[in-house]
C-alpha cells in the first residue's frame, strides 16, 4: 500500500480524522504501516482509543480501497495526500487539515494569495453583483477566489473571478461525483478549463449533509489567507466559515447591508466584532500589500479605453438613455449571459452605472 493509498483509507474511517491520524504518525511511523500495528499499540496513543484502533485494524470490512481507485481513475480525478509537497501549503498549516483532497484542474489554482468569498444562498440582486464585482476585481489583481459552488454569493463569486480570467477553486461539501447543485456543473467545468480547480476531501459517493458543509468551510478558510463575507444570517453557514477562518488566525472582512435585511445580520456581527469593513476591493486589497508588492501587482480596475468588441456593442446599444437590461439583450442581439457578464466588465470599467430595477446608464 503507497502513502497516498493509506491516507485515501484512513480518510474513508469516520472514526478516525486528521487529529487522530496525526497523533499515530508522530508516535508509530508512517501511515502505510499503521496497518500492521497492534490494536493496543494504536489504541495507547493520546485521543486514539480502542474503538478508532479497531476500525483502522478491520478497516478492509468498512471500504473498498480497489474499487475506489478504480472510480478515481474512471472519473479522472487527480488525488493529493496531506505530506505530498504539491498538497497546499497554507491548507497544512490549520489544525486539522483534510488527509487528502481530491481534485479536478490544476492546484495552482489556490497558490498565491486566495481570499474566501462566502455568504447566503438566498443573495439579494445588490449581494449577487456585488459578489461578482469584488470576484472580478481580485482575480484580476492577481488574487485567487475561494469558494463553496454553492448558490448565490458562492456562484457569483467564482463567476467574477472567471471573468477576470483569473484564479478560482470550489471546495465541495460533498464527493466530486455527486457535485451539488447539480445546475453548477457547468460551473465547475469552466472553472477546470479555465485553469481553476473543484476540490473535496471527501471520498466518492459522498451526499452532501449537515455535517459534510461545515467541514468543506474550514478548507475553504484554510486555503484562504482572509475570508469576505458578503450577505449572511446570525446563523448561517457563512458565519461558521468566518468563525473558522478567526480560529485559523484568517482576517475576516464584512461587507455592511440594510440593517432592516435579515441576510445583513451576521455581517453586521462580524464588524461589531472587529471584523474588516469593506465598501471596495481596496479595503481587501490593502491588506495583501505585504504579500503581494504593489510594484507587482495589477490596477485591480482594468483601463477604462481597452474594449473588446461586446463592450463597443453593448455601450452603443446602451445610448443615452436609462435601459433595462431584457430591453438592452433584445437590442443587442447577443445571448443573456454574455449582456451579464460584459455588463459587469463595463461596470468595474466605469463606463456603466446599474441603477434600481436591472437599469442600466452610461458613464461617460
Amino acid at each position: 500500500m503507497t502513502r497516498t493509498e493509506a491516507y485515501l483509507v484512513l480518510n474513508a474511517l469516520r472514526r478516525v480524522g486528521p487529529v487522530r491520524v496525526r497523533r499515530l504518525r508522530e508516535a508509530l511511523g508512517a501511515v502505510e504501516g499503521l496497518f500492521g500495528q497492534g490494536t493496543a499499540r494504536m489504541a495507547g496513543v493520546e485521543g486514539v482509543g480502542q474503538a478508532v484502533a479497531e476500525s483502522i485494524r478491520g478497516w478492509e470490512r468498512d471500504f473498498d480501497l480497489a474499487a475506489e481507485l478504480k472510480k478515481i481513475a474512471q472519473l479522472k480525478l487527480q488525488v493529493v495526500d496531506c505530506e505530498d509537497p504539491f498538497y497546499p501549503s497554507l491548507l497544512r498549516e490549520i489544525h486539522d487539515p483534510p488527509l487528502v483532497l481530491y481534485y479536478r484542474g490544476s492546484l495552482e489554482a489556490v497558490r498565491g494569495a486566495c481570499v474566501g468569498i462566502v455568504g447566503t444562498r438566498e443573495a439579494t440582486g445588490y449581494g449577487i453583483e456585488l459578489a461578482k464585482k469584488l470576484g472580478y476585481q481580485l482575480a484580476y489583481a492577481g488574487v485567487g477566489v475561494v469558494s463553496g459552488l454553492a448558490r448565490g454569493i458562492d456562484t457569483a463569486a467564482h463567476q467574477g473571478a472567471l471573468a477576470a480570467k483569473g484564479r478560482t477553486a470550489g471546495v465541495l461539501g460533498c464527493s466530486l461525483d455527486q457535485i451539488y447543485p447539480a445546475e453548477n456543473r457547468s460551473l465547475a467545468e469552466k472553472m477546470e478549463e479555465s485553469g481553476g480547480c473543484v476540490m473535496s476531501e471527501f471520498c466518492l459517493g459522498t451526499a452532501p449533509d449537515r455535517q459534510t458543509f461545515p467541514m468543506r468551510n474550514r478548507i475553504v478558510s484554510g486555503l484562504s489567507k482572509g475570508v469576505l463575507v458578503i450577505e449572511a444570517a446570525r446563523a448561517s453557514g457563512a458565519m461558521i466559515t468566518a468563525k473558522q477562518a478567526l480560529e485559523q488566525g484568517r482576517q475576516v472582512f464584512a461587507v455592511p447591508g440594510r440593517i432592516d435585511h435579515p441576510q445583513s445580520g451576521g455581517c453586521h456581527q462580524l464588524l461589531k466584532e472587529g471584523a474588516r469593513l469593506v465598501e471596495s476591493v481596496e479595503d481587501v486589497l490593502a491588506e495583501f500589500e505585504f504579500l503581494i508588492p504593489k510594484s507587482e501587482m495589477p490596477s485591480p480596475t482594468p483601463p477604462s479605453g481597452d474594449l473588446g468588441p461586446e463592450e463597443r456593442k453593448i455601450l452603443d446599444g446602451l445610448g443615452r438613455e436609462e435601459m433595462h437590461l431584457d430591453v438592452l439583450t433584445r437590442k443587442c442581439g447577443l445571448p443573456s449571459p454574455v449582456v451579464s457578464a460584459t455588463l459587469l466588465k463595463l461596470e468595474i470599467k466605469r463606463r456603466v452605472r446599474q441603477m434600481p430595477g436591472k437599469y442600466f446608464t452610461r458613464i461617460d
